[in-house]
């Protein structure tokens, strides 16, 4: 049940002049009581933790607000009134090359854990091909998010959602049956680094349901409680 909860960190400068950020954070945990929220630093970033659906609820509800904001402020100075303008004009031609391009794509987005994203790919790579469909991803630390364009037909459509469900599928199915174990390098020389990656590669076939990713600093292995358990006792034997 090793993904049932994540921290990611959020930035809600975009809000500083339009709201109070202490009261926008006061409503974010009025509005998820269920997330546990760190203090608001002077950049604007704040740690949450908790659940990864209530992040979700949580990121919709940012989203909403960003929409509500006003095209311009009265009250700027004149600099600031000049980035404005060249904000707007920017974000016109975005929106207009965005029309376009939607005029003939339907776009929907799917937010993942990112270690059930990699296993998904890994072991289930189909899932992330679709005909007449682009599906790409985009990973920001704990959460990857999936973006799912078809074209503008009505087969196109259809495949889009179809993947989309798919995607949803699996992602809640490992979410409930998948743990992950790090084993760290901390005091290991190069040699036994060299000596922990080989084993892995050696003990890959006998845990086929593993995903084993090695980083410079550690290797991560994850899988079902039981596959996990196992290779890395075995790893450590």
């Amino acid at each position: 049940q090793v993904f049932l909860w994540v921290t990611s960190t959020l930035n809600v400068a975009v809000f500083r002049g339009h709201f109070d950020l202490e009261d926008l954070v006061a409503e974010m945990k009025k509005q998820s009581p269920a997330l546990n929220f760190g203090p608001l630093q002077p950049d604007g970033q704040i740690a949450v933790h908790g659940s990864f659906p209530a992040l979700r609820v949580l990121r919709e509800f940012l989203l909403s607000k960003a929409k509500s904001l006003p095209e311009g402020d009265k009250r700027e100075g004149k600099s600031h009134q000049r980035l404005s303008r060249k904000l707007q004009e920017h974000r016109g031609a975005v929106e207009m090359r965005n029309s376009l391009r939607d005029a003939h794509r339907e776009k929907h987005v799917v937010v993942l854990d990112t270690d059930v994203y990699h296993y998904m790919k890994f072991f289930c790579p189909r899932t992330f091909q679709a005909n007449d469909v682009v599906i790409s991803g985009v990973t920001d630390g704990d959460i990857t998010t999936v973006c799912i364009e078809s074209a503008g037909t009505k087969a196109g459509a259809a495949q889009g959602l179809r993947a989309k469900k798919m995607i949803e599928n699996y992602s809640v199915e490992f979410q409930n049956i998948l743990r992950k174990e790090r084993l760290c390098f901390k005091g290991h020389s190069r040699r036994e680094k060299q000596r922990y990656k080989q084993l892995c590669e050696r003990l890959r076939p006998r845990y086929p349901a593993v995903l084993i990713t090695p980083y410079d600093t550690h290797i991560d292995f994850v899988g079902t409680s039981a596959d996990v358990f196992e290779f890395t006792e075995e790893v450590k034997r």
